[in-house]
């Protein structure tokens, strides 16, 4: 069974972005403070001081939380929203957010997760993994997480196994990772499921796309190979970067041994991004992030 992942009692994040102006860290700081908060890290951007994007992402401690979280709410409405146009959003951070995983046959990040999860190194909670085949259901149901298999349906009308997975999803998750899930969601998959999508994948595309990506990388002499987690979005690939890294190949490297490596790394880049977002470090601007 999956440990309980080490959550600080009271303590909140508080999410804030908008545009750029004079006051905005004073006047956090006096409402957190008016509120009994006790301020633990704060984490701030702006790619421009006048009028540009603004970020900020803040911790604060306040004794029983639960309780005064409606008035803290309120006080955000009327200071940032009202007095300084700013969207904002507040977590309490020892809730954990339901994270459902999608998979297929490669297993490699699937486990990965899962092990992470059961070490408690992961602040979530997997209410369940949705699969399109069933050879990693027992490794699965081991780590003492529900296992649901839908099988993908031939052809490019993917709506009916879309439905499925959305019935099994609706309510229960607060975001989703798709563990090298060999299959194109659909825009009205995403919008039905109205949560965070994430995404990891080797960073050679647009190059190398389709199958045995690591031979064509191979034939090619790459001497770079990695992997990158990002938002998924209607358009493919594209959605906004959470995290990115690579290792170094050479010409001695083995197809396997590219495929290894690259394997490697996307564990790390996928569990580094679902750690971020768990911890609501990203914040999302347009097409890219930002990332305390």
């Amino acid at each position: 069974m999956a440990a309980t992942p080490h959550l600080p009692a009271d303590h909140a994040c508080l999410i804030v972005h908008g545009s750029d102006r004079p006051g905005i860290v004073a006047a956090v700081s006096a409402l957190i403070t008016r509120n009994n908060g006790n301020i633990v890290a704060f984490d701030q951007y702006s790619d421009d001081p006048i009028g540009g994007a603004y970020f900020q992402r803040v911790v604060f401690h306040c004794a029983d939380l639960s309780a005064a979280l409606p008035g803290i709410e309120a006080d955000l409405a009327r200071t940032l929203g009202d007095g300084f146009d700013l969207q904002w959003s507040i977590t309490d951070q020892s809730i954990p957010k339901r994270m459902a995983i999608l998979a297929s046959k490669q297993d490699h990040c699937l486990l990965d997760l899962l092990w992470r999860h059961r070490r408690g190194d992961l602040p979530v909670t997997i209410p369940m993994v949705i699969s399109n085949h069933t050879t990693a259901a027992e490794d699965v149901r081991s780590f003492g997480v529900p296992f649901f298999h839908v099988p993908s349906v031939a052809g490019p009308d993917k709506s009916a196994s879309e439905a499925e997975i959305v019935k099994l999803l609706a309510g229960n998750v607060d975001f989703i990772v798709l563990a090298r899930y060999m299959q194109i969601l659909s825009a009205s998959f995403l919008e039905q499921v109205g949560v965070p999508v994430i995404n990891i994948h080797h960073s050679f595309l647009p190059a190398f796309i389709g199958a045995e990506p690591y031979k064509k990388a191979k034939e090619r002499g790459v001497k770079l190979i990695g992997a990158t987690s990002h938002y998924v979005t209607d358009d493919l690939d594209e959605g906004p970067i959470i995290e990115q890294d690579t290792v170094r190949v050479t010409h001695g490297d083995s197809v396997e041994e590219l495929v290894r490596r690259g394997s490697d790394v996307e564990r790390q880049v996928l569990s580094r991004a679902v750690l971020w977002h768990a911890q609501d470090r990203v914040i999302r601007h347009g097409n890219h992030t930002i990332v305390f």
